[in-house]
């Protein structure tokens, strides 16, 4: 388990469940284009490696979609696999306010409240995924396993390449 630093509410969530992670801090750029992108070339990880956590309102109601930051996510298949018929991002701002997190830092782990969660099936070919720690510049990896149990993360094809 990780010790040290300052704690994040998804690494205090991680903590209190017993749950094997490691924390992983990079230098943030605010000028770099993409979030995940940047957290991958930074560990030195693949991007089939580093999930993205987003924001989307399935038939109005908010879910979070883990999916690799290689990938985008398949509305359709988000939808589908929401039990719904029409998926659309969240508004950043909006984002912000379910989880409690800031944009590029956004985790989906210990979110301000219980949203439905689903998780790329993708996830389950790597021994250890990587995911946002609750803060830009700080990424969280452990089991894909763990990920899904900590979140109570439906598994589901919702991304594509």
């Amino acid at each position: 388990m990780a010790k040290g630093g300052p704690g994040t509410p998804a690494t205090v969530a991680l903590t209190r469940a017993g749950i094997d992670f490691t924390t992983h801090p990079y230098d943030h750029d605010p000028r770099h284009p993409s979030f995940g992108e940047e957290a991958a070339v930074a560990l030195g990880l693949t991007p089939a490696e580093v999930f993205k956590t987003l924001l989307v309102l399935v038939d109005q109601s908010p879910v979070v979609a883990i999916v690799p930051v290689g990938g985008t996510l398949d509305l359709k298949a988000l939808a589908a696999a929401a039990g719904g018929r029409r998926a659309q991002m969240c508004d950043p701002a909006s984002a912000q306010r379910l989880t409690g997190y800031v944009v590029g830092g956004i985790s989906p782990i210990a979110q301000r409240r219980a949203l439905p969660t689903f998780l790329d099936d993708s996830a389950l070919g790597q021994d250890r995924v990587y995911v946002s720690g609750g803060r830009r510049g700080l990424d969280i990896g452990l089991r894909p396993s763990d990920l899904a149990t900590v979140t109570g993360a439906v598994v589901a094809p919702i991304a594509r390449p």
